[in-house]
């Protein structure tokens, strides 16, 4: 796109959102939309029976908002002032969130897996006044930062059993549960209708919503202000990529310290008074899609892996002359999707076939998992495994790559549903610039981009430079249409013996091709070649262990199993036939146990927390390069 367009797109954004903030679209959304569902919490019956949705409309979304915005005010919380939250994805934690924003203060959403003291270092650097925290187990998270942190003077529990017995503060925090806190609220509410109406109308399109740490593979965490300019810009240039229905159904599951969540879950729902529905808990999201069979869904790759391994099982299991007709409509579907990209031109005659296909085959293998009603699939964040992606495409599903960071208030690069090319992240959103380096490194400019990390002015400088470029720290390439290609990030690049450089991700990716591998790290810097450390897919290979008269479904057992450790090292030489000859991984190692965020081995966004996962398998890797 030629910089006049990039231009005047920006021009146009800016010109919707002129003067406005989140407070004025959740009023207008309140105001026209009032009796729409907003918010859904699912309540269990009794016993493990059926269940049922509890539900706020957007006017008593809106209305407890304020009622929060009231005791926040009255508990002496000032503008600017950080309010802190780790709760599970319910609606309490949108109401608090928007409560604060509405009393002029600065939500931040810390991420639950955070260890106690990098709890206690963001809430010091940030210098929060308020946490609002889910019970028991996340107030002894916060037991460092109550000791060490001078600001922190309330602390509100979900959980009225946690409130300590000692709760009046002294030199510490007043502790009140939430109930109490929401009752405080409405009676200020009750006493004076129109401060918290006053106080919110006051915030500023320059004002911060949020503050987001970065998860980080390595180092402390980075603060991130994001203004409601640029969250009003971003949600804006996001809703035109996607076009989520007006009232449309969401699906809450990702942490919401995770800037994808926000923009999905808090944000852009008010643009469109989207209908949120809240999943607590990731290891349910298969029963959760299929409740709410939402219009869109975000995952980062790992989700799309294990809906793909858990489909794979389902598919495995139908009758031989089923899974015949379903390969068949598969094979039409992705030629349709691969037909449909950017500079290509579809055949009626295949459009016909996909459409009979579809309504016959593949709508109701979709309708299996809870996706029939999807609009539009999304991922980013790491590279989405090919296998994945033609995976879903064979059941009639485009996932289209996006790009962004925490650094840029969320998307900057996207692929549309008619302006995509597979492999890629897409073309640059309106009004945002993208280039590369020499070096390759990918470059973003554009009002979404964060003014510099808080406290940090040395990281803000490496970060951003004169001519207002952020530099991402990702390399890449951008091809002839311009669409961006992301390669790996820069820190990560492997530098062989031979003075080759390698993108791990390149090599992770053909790897988990294989349904067995859950997980792949690839390591070689300054080593003579790349070797690798695998995990087993915990949701597969029971399955697949059965299958192949292994007796036995313990992970552990099977990551030693001849038969398993056999098919694996098949992976890999199936993996290294796509691979250049300085990529290929000459040794491996089958690790008898599964990556997870609470293992410190991923990040809260499940990404590969690099430096751990080596210095945690460091004698492994070493054993790999004895001769």
């Amino acid at each position: 796109m030629e910089h006049n367009e990039i231009i005047r797109a920006r021009q146009g954004v800016e010109a919707e959102i002129e003067g406005l903030t989140l407070v004025d679209w959740f009023r207008r959304a309140a105001e026209r939309d009032g009796g729409r569902p907003a918010l859904s919490e699912w309540v269990p019956g009794p016993s493990g029976g059926d269940g049922r949705w509890s539900t706020r409309t957007w006017a008593q979304y809106r209305a407890a908002a304020l009622e929060v915005a009231a005791a926040l005010a009255a508990e002496g919380t000032g503008r600017g002032d950080v309010v802190a939250l780790m709760m599970p994805n319910r609606p309490e934690h949108l109401i608090a969130d928007i409560g604060a924003v509405h009393a002029g203060a600065v939500p931040l959403t810390v991420y639950a897996t955070f260890a106690p003291e990098q709890v206690a270092y963001v809430a010091a650097d940030c210098s929060a006044r308020v946490a609002i925290l889910q019970g028991a187990a996340e107030l002894d998270r916060w037991r460092p930062a109550l000791a060490r942190v001078r600001s922190l003077r309330t602390v509100v529990l979900m959980d009225a059993s946690a409130v300590p017995e000692d709760a009046a503060g002294g030199d510490g925090p007043r502790f009140v549960s939430w109930a109490d806190f929401t009752a405080a609220g409405r009676r200020a509410l009750a006493a004076d209708p129109g401060a918290a109406e006053d106080r919110a109308a006051a915030v500023t399109p320059e004002d911060s919503a949020t503050l987001l740490y970065t998860s980080g593979t390595t180092g402390e965490p980075k603060g991130v202000l994001e203004t409601h300019r640029q969250i009003l810009f971003q949600v804006t240039i996001t809703q035109r990529a996607n076009r989520l229905p007006h009232g449309g159904a969401t699906l809450s599951y990702l942490p919401l310290a995770h800037i994808a969540e926000r923009v999905l879950s808090v944000y852009l729902p008010v643009a469109v008074a989207g209908h949120i529905h809240f999943c607590p808990d990731i290891g349910e999201l298969g029963a959760y899609l299929r409740r709410v069979r939402p219009n869109g869904l975000f995952g980062v790759p790992r989700v799309w892996e294990k809906l793909q391994a858990g489909m794979t099982a389902a598919l495995a299991a139908s009758p031989g002359e089923r899974r015949g007709a379903i390969e068949a409509a598969a094979e039409t579907a992705r030629a349709y999707i691969a037909d449909g990209q950017y500079g290509r031109t579809r055949d009626p005659g295949l459009e016909r076939r996909f459409a009979d296909a579809d309504a016959r085959v593949l709508r109701p293998l979709r309708a299996l998992i809870g996706l029939d009603r999807v609009e539009y699939c999304v991922s980013a964040a790491a590279p989405m495994p090919e296998e994945t992606v033609q995976f879903f495409a064979g059941l009639g599903i485009l996932i289209r790559d996006v790009y962004g960071m925490t650094e840029n208030c969320g998307a900057v690069t996207c692929n549309r549903a008619d302006a995509y090319r597979l492999g890629s992240v897409g073309l640059p959103s309106d009004g945002m610039e993208v280039a590369v380096t020499g070096d390759g490194e990918i470059l973003v400019r554009g009002p979404i981009n964060v003014a510099g990390y808080l406290n940090r002015p040395a990281d803000t400088a490496a970060l951003i430079d004169a001519e207002g470029w952020l530099h991402t720290g990702d390399i890449g390439r951008i091809d002839g249409d311009g669409f961006v290609y992301v390669v790996d990030r820069k820190k990560e690049l492997i530098i062989t013996a031979g003075g080759e450089n390698i993108a791990p991700a390149s090599i992770e990716s053909r790897l988990k091709e294989h349904p067995l591998i859950g997980q792949a790290l690839a390591y070689g810097d300054r080593r003579p070649y790349p070797v690798a450390l695998l995990t087993l897919d915990a949701e597969v290979a029971p399955g697949w262990a059965a299958a192949h008269g292994v007796d036995s479904r313990d992970i552990a057992d099977l990551a030693r199993h001849p038969v398993v450790v056999a098919e694996v090292g098949a992976a890999v030489a199936a993996a290294n036939a796509h691979l250049a000859r300085v990529q290929q991984v000459k040794k491996w190692r089958l690790l008898p146990v599964e990556w997870t965020v609470e293992g410190a081995e991923l990040t809260p966004s499940l990404k590969l927390k690099r430096r751990v996962i080596q210095d945690k398998y460091a004698d492994a890797i070493d054993g790999l390069y004895r001769v």
